[in-house]
């Protein structure tokens, strides 16, 4: 029989380390989390080869002594549990795992001076042995280098990427922290270059502007919600500002990034009827709530969550975003794209020829020369009507008379239309610029916004009632999942009930989707469940049904309107919400600034 004896310390945290060290981005992360919780107000960070040859992380934190040094690198040793009361962690880090985890797979040396005191300390430990301590000169602070990071484990060294992607990884851990804390100044230097430079005491949406675009900050609204305990505040960008993936999407719980599906599903959500399906919204939220109701103890690297109420977290979360998003002012992105106004500016000119042929041969003044020009001419004037008489296509534009004056121009944020282009743009004039409307784009989103506003959402979703109940098969954690959200799919029209450990009954489907297979419908809407937590994928169906609607219902591409047509246009898209965008996610309307109007007749 094998003998159950206890591990070495040793062998011990080379185990924690699998969980809590996966990567340099892994101990970077536990790093700087330690100088934050050490009060710091400025954090310098340095990498050489992504982090696998070296990570230093420097800050002017309390600081230990020699003493709190040592204990500091023992499994289960921290100060950030002053009590036994796990549910009130208020601190990044509470494990106590993390320190003797990175010294047992690398050269770790640890430097402290406690704030007041008149020297540091070193401690250096070497793959788990203690390799020397002594007096330290420095500032005080802490700072901690960890050099060679798995050259003793080569399984775990050759599963590591290349230094570039590994140092990738690393700068989004430094990115999500110091948008945490725009109280802190970050620094972040790799090899000889730096590459992040932020100030301490920064306002939230410039810190936000300056870690993911400086562009966010003009194509993004801010938020401010409070229901009860929860308090939701960030920055979110506009739908038609979006990424092709979702990195750009930064969430963070009690200041504590977190990669959650609850809140990726609650985002996709918000942003279901704005976006394409491709698209990703940017946008940086940070949900607070009180320590009781969320637990930070799931996972060793603290990335996952989960909430007591998780229901109502996602619906604060989701009417919230589409409050923000839709009590702006209506934007769409704004600057008009550089490469076409580029392309405008440098349009080359060809200057015709005053002559038709070779020029003539004696003077103009007279003689034969003059009158073989003269007939050339008139031949080329003859040849040039003939040509104008039989032009067939037209100048595809409109415009009107204004009858009434509407006013001050001043007062309507989207203007006052001047006239129409290819009958599909509307061209209106702004206080400080040119607005071009696509007509066809905007009118779609007031119909769909108007549909809603009729109920139109409950019609889609009316149940049709399957004339024979379908049974379609399941696992047991699939059936698990579809009979908790039975009531929330009702809701939608879809009326499903369980019939054995591994199977659901599907009586009624809605009415807007009635020909589609049920048990295709279910399968993807318990994959949805399992991937997001919520089942938005038969949402998203009968939106996309209302959206069709919509948009055969809206004023067409090619269609002449006249003036008071196209204000009464702008200013019902003034007063809708999410009028910048429509039902796919494409602008309804772009600004062209009357100083780069100026530009391109060369005025500056």
């Amino acid at each position: 029989m094998p003998q159950i004896r206890r591990l070495p310390d040793t062998l011990v945290n080379q185990i924690a380390a699998g969980e809590v060290v996966e990567r340099p981005s892994s101990a970077l992360k536990e790093l700087i989390e330690n100088a934050i919780d050490a009060g710091a107000s400025r954090i310098e960070v340095r990498l050489s080869e992504g982090g696998l040859a070296l990570l230093e992380v420097t800050d002017d934190g309390c600081g230990m002594t020699a003493e709190e040094l040592a204990l500091a690198l023992e499994r289960h040793a921290t100060s950030k549990l002053p009590g036994d009361a796990i549910d009130q962690v208020a601190t990044l880090g509470f494990r106590g795992e993390a320190l003797p985890s990175i010294a047992s797979v690398a050269r770790f040396t640890a430097e402290s001076r406690p704030q007041g005191s008149a020297q540091g300390w070193r401690r250096t430990v070497d793959h788990g042995v203690l390799a020397g301590e002594g007096p330290a000169a420095m500032p005080p602070g802490t700072r901690v280098r960890v050099e060679q990071l798995f050259a003793r484990v080569p399984a775990r060294r050759k599963f590591l990427r290349s230094a570039r992607s590994e140092y990738a990884a690393c700068l989004d851990v430094v990115r999500r922290l110091a948008m945490a804390r725009p109280d802190i100044g970050f620094t972040l230097e790799h090899g000889d270059r730096r590459v992040l430079h932020l100030g301490p005491g920064e306002a939230l949406d410039d810190r936000v502007a300056q870690v993911i675009a400086r562009e966010l900050k003009d194509n993004a609204v801010a938020i401010a919600l409070e229901r009860g305990a929860m308090r939701l505040s960030g920055v979110a960008g506009l739908p038609t500002y979006n990424r092709g993936v979702a990195d750009h999407q930064y969430l963070f719980v009690n200041g504590r990034p977190v990669k959650d599906r609850l809140l990726t599903g609650a985002v996709r959500g918000a942003y279901r009827d704005m976006l394409a399906r491709d698209r990703h919204a940017v946008l940086a939220l940070f949900l607070d709530l009180p320590g009781e109701d969320v637990d930070v103890n799931v996972h060793p690297a603290k990335t996952e969550v989960r909430f007591r109420d998780a229901a109502a977290v996602r619906g604060f979360i989701v009417s919230g975003l589409r409050q923000a998003l839709a009590t702006g002012d209506r934007r769409s992105v704004q600057p008009a794209d550089a490469d076409a106004m580029a392309r405008w500016s440098v349009e080359p000119v060809k200057h015709a020829s005053a002559w038709p042929s070779a020029p003539p041969e004696r003077s103009m003044f007279g003689g034969a020369g003059w009158e073989q020009a003269a007939s050339r001419v008139a031949e080329q004037a003859a040849q040039w009507q003939g040509r104008q008489a039989g032009f067939d296509a037209q100048p595809q534009a409109r415009a009107d008379n204004q009858v009434v004056p509407p006013g001050d121009i001043a007062e309507y944020p989207l203007g006052v239309a001047r006239g129409q282009i290819a009958g599909t743009y509307i061209v209106a004039e702004t206080a400080d610029g040119l607005i071009l409307v696509d007509q066809h784009a905007a009118h779609e989103r007031l119909v769909l916004e108007r549909l809603r506003s009729a109920g139109a959402e409950d019609a889609v979703a009316r149940s049709q009632a399957l004339l024979i109940p379908e049974v379609v098969e399941l696992d047991e954690p699939g059936c698990d999942r579809l009979e908790e959200a039975a009531a929330t799919l009702a809701r939608h029209g879809l009326v499903i009930e369980r019939f054995g450990p591994a199977a659901m009954l599907v009586r009624a489907v809605p009415h807007a989707i009635a020909r589609t297979d049920p048990a295709r419908l279910l399968r993807d809407i318990d994959d949805d469940l399992a991937v997001n937590g919520e089942a938005l994928l038969l949402g998203e169906k009968l939106d996309l049904v209302l959206a069709t609607m919509a948009c055969h219902g809206s004023v067409r591409a090619g269609r002449a309107l006249r003036i008071e047509e196209m204000n009464a246009l702008l200013r019902e898209m003034e007063r809708t919400p999410r009028s910048g965008q429509c039902n796919h996610g494409r602008p309804t309307w772009v600004r062209l600034a009357m100083a780069d109007v100026e530009k391109l007749f060369g005025r500056h």
